[in-house]
């Protein structure tokens, strides 16, 4: 079995409206590679540190899939419209098999 891949992602939007575009844009990716959100912009509680009010999780079938959706020019374009109005910080994670 392979071990999925994830995208965690804390992001504050600077522009709701501009933000929908990227929204819109990104599912033609996240499509193509099969990503799943697991959190989508829900409430938080933030208990250590400082985090953006933002956080995003998605999966993927492993973490080759994950780096080549973040690296597609599907998902390229859709980012080069959020850049602008959104600040965040992005990992790419293997998940655990145990």
């Amino acid at each position: 079995m392979t071990a999925k891949g994830y995208w965690v992602a804390h992001v504050r939007v600077d522009d709701p409206a501009a933000y929908e575009d990227y929204r819109q844009a990104n599912a033609a990716a996240f499509e193509k590679f099969g990503a799943r959100f697991l959190v989508r912009g829900g409430s938080q509680d933030v208990r250590e540190g400082d985090v953006k009010p933002r956080t995003v999780v998605l999966e993927f079938d492993s973490l080759a899939t994950a780096q080549a959706c973040y690296d597609s020019p599907e998902y390229q374009a859709a980012k080069a419209l959020r850049d602008p109005v959104a600040d965040g910080d992005m990992v790419i994670v293997e998940g655990w098999l145990g």
